[in-house]
């Protein structure tokens, strides 16, 4: 978004128009210890506050929803029975039926266990933020109760950080003592990159992922050039992204002449935003850049979530398994 409007601002003699004021201006969030650093106490405290507050969400909220909603990987043997009227004749099993001298089925169970990947956007433009909270702290609190969920199911829960390229990697396990590892490197791991580039994220999924997955991709899509990535991850996998946006970045808002600087790439520009040219140029871009995301989502298949550093991660959790529902139930 820095792009367009640096652009601009060339093209109008240095007039100005900045910054992913995708309002990627400074961010003042403080930066996390350093790969291999020792966890301080304080992180430990966060994990176990995030930990908290997490799992009354999933208790009290979607446990429920998140089982419907996902399904498992097939089917496990269960028992024989003897046949009834109306049984598929293909259920028979022949050699149990020669032995008991009348038919029997087979009976079978849906096997509950999902592996559920987390890969989650930890370039510079998600330290930003104009509300309660940074685009990062949604993104930890969203990443938490998915896998809260996850392992409260019994499902195997990974993650993955990437900016322009593959950061961190949790392989994907069960149990609450692997949560709450992956909430503390949420916490404390500090990324060598800082910008976007969701194709290199995209491409590592399809190369490791062995067994069908269901990978939350979060970030806040200010990037293109992904579509076909996505799309043959896809393929073999259930993709959901997650969208992770401030109110400041959709309206560049009136407050005179301000010097922006974009935490991915380190420019600084000025920008009037008194000119209702530039706002207006700037809002005719930010719907462009949404437009294309979401045809983007959709022509590879993709359902999104859309969430806001100043509302909740629940709620449109929530909407989103009830629509998912909806549409399993209506084919």
């Amino acid at each position: 978004m820095l792009g367009f409007l640096t652009r601009r601002r060339e093209r109008q003699s240095e007039r100005g128009t900045s910054g992913s004021a995708r309002a990627r201006a400074g961010t003042g969030a403080p930066a996390a210890p350093a790969r291999g650093a020792r966890i301080s106490p304080e992180i430990m405290k966060q994990v176990k506050r995030v930990e908290l507050r997490t799992r009354k969400l999933v208790d009290a909220l979607f446990a429920g929803e998140y089982r419907s909603v996902f399904k498992g990987q097939g089917m496990e043997f269960a028992e024989v029975r003897e046949y009834l009227p109306g049984d598929e004749v293909r259920s028979i099993d022949w050699n149990v039926t020669a032995r008991m001298r009348k038919p029997y089925v087979k009976r079978y169970i849906e096997e509950r266990e999902l592996t559920v990947m987390l890969a989650l956007d930890v370039s510079a433009s998600e330290r930003f933020g104009t509300t309660r909270r940074f685009k990062s702290d949604t993104l930890l609190e969203f990443a938490a109760v998915v896998a809260m969920a996850a392992v409260r199911n019994n499902d195997r829960v990974g993650v993955m950080f990437f900016t322009d390229r593959i950061e961190h990697v949790v392989p994907p396990r069960k149990g609450k003592r692997h949560v709450l590892r992956i909430v503390r490197d949420l916490l404390a791991f500090e990324p060598t990159g800082t910008r976007t580039d969701l194709t290199p994220a995209l491409e590592y999924l399809q190369r490791t992922l062995r067994q069908h997955t269901v990978v939350f991709l979060v970030s806040d899509f200010i990037t293109e050039g992904y579509e076909h990535a996505l799309r043959v991850l896809m393929r073999r996998h259930d993709v959901v992204a997650v969208t992770v946006s401030d109110p400041a970045e959709l309206d560049l808002p009136n407050v005179g002449v301000a010097r922006l600087r974009d935490p991915e790439t380190g420019e600084y520009v000025e920008v009037d935003t008194s000119d209702k040219r530039v706002r207006a140029a700037y809002a005719e871009h930010v719907a462009e850049a949404n437009a294309l995301r979401q045809r983007t989502l959709r022509r590879a298949g993709v359902d999104e979530v859309q969430l806001e550093t100043g509302g909740q991660v629940v709620e449109p959790l929530l909407r989103f398994f009830r629509t998912r529902e909806t549409r399993a139930r209506a084919r």
